[in-house]
């Protein structure tokens, strides 16, 4: 008997190990299947569908319209001088003013936000290139209904993990990794154009501020001598020199200078207010600061203004719509590769048990591995007419690339016609103001003697004061000028921009 049911024993255990063998041979089969699938997969992995970007060839002037003249010369521009360009000016209030506003500007503090948006979208679509691996774990209790499973409770328990894995045979998972960098470096020129735009509306803010002062100071002396002519007509028509009509002239002609400056010192004020809120501060910040008034900036003898050519390198909105031609054009890729099939490899491996007690015996064990193949057959066209969706916003995206050259180099044209215009006509009201001076004293003299009526005492005084007011409000135009010159060269950037920080 006991030598009997040892037999039957071993028996048993080696019919078992018979069958774990066969178990173990078709996994190493599934395995090699799986393997030898991969591998060629791998092998066709090289292909990327979608056209290959190449930077558009695009044709500018080599020397512009409007040749420099004065101050603007076309001799190369120092990348380092044009990034700090308000160092020219020698003026410490408006670099400080030009440092906080990096710091503290709002809308430059969106622009990084947008920089780690897109860093974080790049990292994103590039994780699609690595395989997934996830962990699951469930524990179940069933119990049958009496009438058809005879009221038999049941419970199931498993861990494991799941990987998958899809090979980028086509590259439309690069092409969307190619587009994402494209749109991370688009995304960085956007927030130099920030910076570029920022320190040129601060500088022209501050140079407007320093002009209202120096035309409310004109017209404060002005007043001051129309005051004074008054006074002196006053003493005339009750000494019997003169008559009331010129103490009503003179009268007049002093409340008109008067009625200008409530207006001068609206505009004042606005211009601090605005400055502060480029800072990123309350109205009313920059007020102590700036209550002293101080020339309006001169700007440098000579200024490099380069070649057009240089514009294609220096302005970042120029650089940023090359760099979104280059993301659609990625994205065309991407969207071919929906035409072709998709590979991915599958696995899990896993604990299944009835009990708690036995999930972790060995004849627990489960796996599944092998690799799987989707391929569109029939979508109604959608596919190509996404294809051609990509293609016309290509189209687009090239169209304001071009659009952005031209737009450059009308800027630095423009600014170099009106910088050296300006400066012609302060020339010209330099020296109207000068002969107006001469007349007002001649007039004055002669009108003190009695050789001629108040009328042409009346006429200068208007005159210097018009003149006056306009030559100050031209040398703040032609630093003013000057500013938008720099801008429209790209001017206010350096290579730390995209990080907030500025070199030199």
């Amino acid at each position: 008997m006991h030598m009997q049911g040892g037999r039957r024993m071993r028996e048993r255990a080696n019919a078992a190990s018979r069958q774990a063998g066969i178990t173990d041979s078709r996994a190493t089969t599934i395995l090699s299947v799986g393997a030898c699938a991969l591998f060629t997969v791998l092998i066709l992995s090289g292909c990327t569908v979608g056209p290959k970007y190449v930077r558009p060839d695009t044709t500018v002037p080599e020397a512009w319209n409007n040749e420099p003249r004065e101050g603007p010369t076309a001799e190369e521009t120092d990348p380092r001088a044009l990034a700090v360009w308000w160092g020219t000016l020698n003026d410490a209030t408006l670099t400080g003013l030009i440092e906080r506003a990096v710091v503290g500007n709002l809308d430059l503090m969106e622009a990084k936000a947008r920089v780690r948006e897109a860093r974080a979208r790049r990292s994103i679509q590039k994780s699609g290139l690595f395989p997934s691996l996830e962990a699951a774990g469930s524990a179940q209790a069933r119990r049958s209904s009496e009438e058809t499973g005879g009221g038999k409770t049941s419970e199931l328990y498993a861990v494991g993990f799941d990987a998958a894995w899809e090979v980028d045979v086509f590259g439309g998972l690069r092409r969307g990794v190619e587009a994402a960098d494209a749109d991370l470096e688009a995304t960085n020129d956007d927030l130099r154009d920030t910076l570029v735009t920022l320190v040129a509306e601060v500088a022209l803010n501050y140079i407007e501020t320093r002009t209202f002062q120096a035309r409310l100071s004109v017209a404060e002396a002005n007043l001051e001598a129309q005051a004074q002519t008054h006074q002196l007509t006053e003493w005339r028509f009750q000494a019997g020199l003169s008559d009331e009509l010129a103490v009503q002239q003179a009268r007049y002609n002093m409340e008109n200078t008067r009625s200008q400056m409530p207006a001068l010192r609206s505009s004042l004020e606005e211009s601090k207010n605005r400055l502060a809120v480029l800072l990123g501060e309350q109205p009313g910040a920059v007020h102590a600061e700036l209550e002293e008034t101080r020339p309006i900036p001169v700007p440098p003898p000579e200024i490099a203004v380069g070649v057009p050519a240089d514009l294609l390198r220096r302005r970042p909105d120029v650089h940023r719509a090359e760099r979104e031609l280059a993301a659609q054009t990625a994205r065309i890729g991407e969207a071919t590769a929906d035409l072709y099939p998709k590979f991915s490899l599958l696995g899990s491996i896993g604990l299944e048990s009835l009990s708690m007690g036995s999930l972790f015996a060995a004849g627990s064990r489960t796996y599944n591995v092998g690799p799987t193949i989707t391929w569109p057959i029939f979508r109604a066209g959608a596919i190509r007419q996404n294809i051609e969706v990509e293609s016309a916003l290509q189209e687009q995206a090239l169209h304001r690339y071009e659009e952005a050259v031209l737009t450059a180099l009308e800027e630095v044209e423009n600014a170099l016609v009106a910088f050296a215009e300006e400066q012609n006509r302060r020339q010209s009201l330099d020296r109207a103001t000068e002969a107006a001076e001469r007349a007002v004293k001649i007039s004055q003299h002669q009108y003190e003697a009695g050789q001629t009526d108040f009328n042409s005492v009346l006429i200068s005084q208007r005159s210097l004061l018009s003149l006056q007011d306009q030559l100050t409000e031209s040398e703040g135009a032609v630093t003013g000028n000057l500013v938008r010159l720099y801008k429209a060269l790209g001017g206010g950037w350096s290579s730390s921009a995209s990080d907030g920080q500025k070199s030199g």
